[in-house]
């Protein structure tokens, strides 16, 4: 097929949604789709190389900057990106915009439209509701069921299975392939030996930075490994380190997605700290929705994971393939890190497990299940 990607997303950037935007694209190139991306012209033009390198890709998608002014509130650009579809001539419209959906349907054309959190006021809600009472082929993802939950709350509507379809975000496993033990990692990339907690990705409200802070400082024999962040935050955080005196973290700032996976392969193991409140890069509090890409690198990787105990991240996660702690609790996560550090027949256990549970859990598996569920007529 020929399937026009319709995102808000900025391109390229540092966030969530950018990146499995990007992850998306790569998956259905690799099932045999022709696509397209198109997003709002907001950064300099990008290259096909630029692509690759900024999202640790194989394979990147033509992509499209479209401009847009911000009194219209994007309205301009979907609009726009729906006529450039038309002119790609699109078998399929693939979007995380309920605008774009609606409009793709009142046009005529199948539609997927994924969402990965709430509606956002009145509007939103009204745009959702456009999409899902069109007469067209469509599907709905949620990545969480939680998720489903909450749009039917803000929608007054209830969404039938054979529309919707609750599928997670994904991994690519190949990039898991062969990583050496936490020692070997620790020494590829120049880090202290010893015991080792690791954290990747972004620090924002709720991420848990002030419980990775506590946690450092209350367990000063264990090397704590705090990788990504904004420059600013790394800043602050590592002002905040210099001032307790503490010289167990290691802070790396951005590092290049390729290698994340020997960083998290450094660590014996992997926080997820969340808090009941989690801010997205755009304010939203998606605690209640949150399936973290990082949480399926995790498991990729091998190592045990310590997560926050929140009702979406038990959608995946479980006391079979995790260690799961109340948000927040100090002292619970404390004893938890002693425990699993001090047993590492139980850390290989967890770690094995998750291993094991992420197989189908792949972008390409994602997206073949995405288009399988397409109705055909």
């Amino acid at each position: 097929m020929k399937i026009a990607l319709i995102t808000n997303s900025r391109i390229p950037s540092l966030t969530a949604n950018s990146i499995q935007a990007m992850k998306v694209a790569q998956a259905l190139i690799q099932l045999g789709h022709e696509i397209r991306m198109f997003a709002p012209a907001e950064a300099e033009p990008v290259n096909y190389q630029s692509l690759i390198t900024h999202y640790g890709l194989n394979i990147a998608p033509p992509l499209d900057l479209i401009p847009s002014i911000r009194f219209f509130k994007r309205l301009d650009f979907i609009v726009h990106a729906q006529r450039a579809a038309k002119k790609f001539n699109a078998d399929l419209i693939y979007t995380w915009l309920p605008q774009s959906a609606a409009l793709a349907a009142w046009t005529g054309y199948p539609v997927v439209l994924e969402m990965h959190a709430d509606v956002a006021g009145k509007m939103g809600a009204w745009w959702l509701r456009q999409f899902w009472k069109a007469k067209n082929r469509k599907l709905m993802t949620v990545t969480v069921s939680a998720l489903k939950n909450a749009l039917e709350r803000s929608t007054s509507l209830q969404f039938e299975n054979d529309a919707l379809l609750v599928a997670p975000n994904g991994v690519e496993l190949e990039k898991y392939d062969g990583l050496p033990n936490p020692s070997e990692a620790r020494h590829q990339l120049n880090l202290p030996e010893g015991l080792t907690v690791g954290f990747t990705g972004h620090i924002y409200p709720g991420r848990g930075a002030d419980l990775l802070f506590e946690l450092a400082k209350q367990l000063p024999q264990v090397n704590f490994l705090w990788v990504g962040g904004t420059p600013d935050l790394v800043e602050f955080w590592r002002g905040k380190l210099t001032d307790a005196n503490m010289t167990n973290v290691t802070m790396t700032g951005f590092v290049k997605h390729d290698v994340i996976p020997l960083y998290q392969a450094a660590a014996d193991i992997l926080l997820m700290p969340y808090s009941r409140s989690i801010s997205a890069s755009s304010g939203q509090d998606i605690a209640e929705v949150i399936n973290p890409m990082k949480m399926f690198e995790y498991m990729a990787s091998g190592r045990a994971i310590i997560s926050a105990d929140l009702p979406s991240i038990r959608e995946v996660l479980n006391e079979g393939n995790a260690a799961l702690c109340e948000p927040g609790e100090i002292g619970n996560w404390k004893l938890e890190i002693e425990s699993l550090l001090a047993d590492e027949p139980r850390r290989a256990a967890l770690g094995a497990q998750a291993q094991r549970d992420v197989q189908q859990l792949t972008w390409v598996k994602r997206e073949e299940r995405i288009l399988n569920k397409l109705p055909s007529s």
